[in-house]
């Protein structure tokens, strides 16, 4: 899975550095065009299953010479950012434990199978803050958590999103295509304290 573009452009310089403004990113128009589904973001951290295997999101940032068995998820690091994404497996060690944990319990109560080439977003206790209040470790497949009624537009989406309480949203074109918004994206705070 490659880095996901936001649907508007970014500040890279002066006060308002990484902030988005009012300005659709070259590539996610069709967002604004009202194509795609939009789905909550989770704030965990990304997984991929494939060859009956769980693999980890890895990002060789800056420079950073990726481990063994680093399998890029684009051909080279993003221009602007620098980071290079990519999978690595999951091991038995004890640095994986909440992953090998979430993988054994299934996808949800039912213990549905997981699926070949799906991702997956690691949500739990110990994974990233755990801003989503999760009592276990549980791998939520991303495009679901389907949200009705989003708007698409600049000032819309940051006044629908502050009423919100959680991190984004993730939009998913039927050809394959992402685009997403964050709260921080427009200087709302994440995690919200409670």
């Amino acid at each position: 899975m490659k880095k996901i573009p936001s649907l508007f452009l970014r500040h890279y310089e002066g006060g308002k550095r990484g902030l988005v403004y009012d300005e659709v990113t070259p590539g996610a128009e069709w967002v604004a065009k009202g194509e795609g589904i939009a789905t909550r973001k989770w704030d965990g951290t990304a997984c991929l299953y494939r060859d009956g295997r769980l693999r980890k999101r890895y990002d060789a940032k800056a420079g950073k010479t990726p481990p063994a068995g680093f399998e890029p998820a684009q051909p080279e690091p993003d221009p602007v950012t620098k980071h290079w994404p990519g999978w690595v497996p999951v091991s038995d060690g004890a640095e994986d434990r909440w992953h090998v944990e979430a993988l054994s319990r299934g996808l949800d109560y039912r213990r549905l199978p997981f699926r070949e080439g799906q991702t997956y977003e690691l949500v739990g206790p110990k994974v990233n803050g755990n801003h989503d209040d999760f009592a276990e470790h549980w791998l939520i497949p991303h495009g679901s958590g389907c949200l009705e009624l989003v708007p698409r537009d600049f000032d819309g989406l940051r006044a629908w999103l502050a009423g919100q309480e959680f991190e984004g949203i993730v939009w998913h074109h039927p050809d394959g295509r992402m685009v997403k918004i964050k709260r921080r994206d427009f200087g709302l705070p994440w995690p919200i304290s409670r």
